[in-house]
């Protein structure tokens, strides 16, 4: 199983400590997730209107989120 699967499966965990603790550990590794994609997508040259609309978000919050790294 892997990191991403466990922690899936205990955000439905009937304890809310557990489900809790899992959903904040999802939310950290989606984040790295997303960084590291959006700057994958930067190296091949695509603009911040294209990473923003494929996030569906903005241009200038996908920039904000992620032009200074």
């Amino acid at each position: 199983m892997t990191e991403a699967t466990d922690l899936a499966e205990r955000a439905g965990d009937r304890d809310p400590r557990v489900a809790l603790r899992a959903v904040a550990a999802l939310r950290r590794l989606l984040e790295q997730l997303e960084a590291v994609q959006v700057r994958g997508a930067r190296n091949q040259g695509w603009s911040w209107q294209e990473i923003a609309d494929a996030l569906g978000v903005s241009r200038q919050a996908a920039h904000k989120k992620h032009g200074r790294r």
